[in-house]
Order: C-alpha cells, then sequence, then structure tokens
C-alpha cells in the first residue's frame, strides 16, 4: 500500500503555532547540539521567531562560523566565475576554429576548381599563384626522386658488373681443365683403337684376307 506525501501547512491556531514552536525550536537546537557532539561538526542555527525573536546555537561561536560560511561563499562564488569564464573563452575559441575549418574548406573547393562563380579577379589570381608554386614544388620533388632511382641504379649497375667481372674471373681457368681433360679422353680412345686394330692381326702365313 502506498502512503501519501503529508502536506504541511499553516498551524491557524495562534496558541496552537506558539507551542509548535516552542517544541519543534527546542528539539532543532537540541539536535544541532548532538550533531556537534556526536560528529564533532561546527553547527550554527538561527532561528527567528514571528515576534522577531532571535534563537541560536553554534558550536564554534556564532562569529566565527558565520566569518567561515561569508568566506566560502565567497569562494565558491569566485570559482563559479571562473569556471563560466574558462567556458566562455571554450566556446569562443570553438567557434573560431569551426570558422577558419569553413575558410579552409571553401580555399580546398576552389583550388580543386569548384565554386569560382563568386571569385574575384584579384582570388582567380592568388589562387592561380598557389596553383603555380604547388606545381613548382611537386616538379622539384619529382626531379629529386628521379635522381635518387638513377644513382640507385647506377650503384646497383657498378654492384652488377663487379659480379660479372669476379665469376669471369673465377671461370677463366675452367676451359683448360676441359680442354686438358679432352686430350686424354682423344688419347685413350686412340690407345683403345690402336689395340683393337692389333687384336685384329692375323698370324700365320701370308694369304689374303678380307675382313
Amino acid at each position: 500500500m502506498v502512503r501519501g506525501k503529508i502536506q504541511m501547512k499553516r498551524i491557524e491556531n495562534t496558541t496552537s503555532r506558539q507551542v509548535t514552536f516552542s517544541k519543534r525550536r527546542n528539539g532543532l537546537l537540541k539536535k544541532a547540539y548532538e550533531l556537534s557532539v556526536l560528529c564533532e561538526a561546527e553547527v550554527a542555527v538561527i532561528i527567528f521567531s514571528q515576534k522577531g525573536r532571535v534563537y541560536e546555537f553554534s558550536s564554534s561561536g556564532m562569529q566565527t562560523t558565520t566569518d567561515r560560511y561569508f568566506k566560502y561563499t565567497k569562494e565558491v562564488h569566485a570559482n563559479e566565475s571562473e569556471s563560466e569564464e574558462y567556458i566562455q573563452q571554450v566556446q569562443h575559441d570553438i567557434a573560431n576554429m569551426v570558422k577558419e575549418i569553413e575558410q579552409i574548406d571553401v580555399a580546398k573547393r576552389k583550388l580543386l576548381g569548384q565554386d569560382l562563380g563568386s571569385s574575384s579577379v584579384e582570388e582567380l589570381e592568388d589562387i592561380d599563384g598557389q596553383l603555380e608554386r604547388s606545381l613548382r614544388s611537386i616538379r622539384a620533388r619529382k626531379s629529386e626522386l628521379f635522381k635518387e632511382q638513377r644513382e640507385q641504379l647506377k650503384a646497383k649497375e657498378k654492384l652488377l658488373l663487379e659480379e660479372n667481372a669476379r665469376l669471369s674471373l673465377k671461370l677463366c681457368t675452367k676451359p683448360f681443365e676441359a680442354s686438358t681433360l679432352k686430350e686424354g679422353f682423344t688419347h685413350k680412345s686412340q690407345s683403345s683403337q690402336s689395340s683393337e686394330m692389333e687384336t685384329e692381326l692375323f698370324i700365320g702365313p701370308t694369304e689374303i684376307r678380307f675382313f
């Protein structure tokens, strides 16, 4: 079951209102004292009655507590003011950055040859000059890269020539060894043929033989 909120309203009866004020005032001052003792809190309570009478309690002296309170509120207001100024500065910087980005975007489109209808002659001449300077920079960088590539190719060619010379020097002895082996093989073949021819000789009376 959900209980409804109790609505408080002014006590119409003067006597009942005064009695309730006295009871609640004493209870409030007592609770303030207990809070200061139990929790070591600095507590100050000021109560003005309907007739203007003042009732107060302070655990550290009313003047000391109020001075501390006003100092605290002053610092809070100062910090809030600084925070507001900082936020305004950030918002101003953001607005300037957005404007600069828009200007850069417009300039970029014009450099690409877009949205030139509203450009003046002076602005078009400035764009033309920017493009010429950009082309010179691009061509200079392109020439530099070509030069670096040529130097790299020349260095690679030099290494290949040196390697070719080294291999040629290494292989220059191989033809001599091959010719020597060929001559040995030829001599051996001739010896074999001579031996075969000798084994075919006929020993006996001289007569005509048909091979």
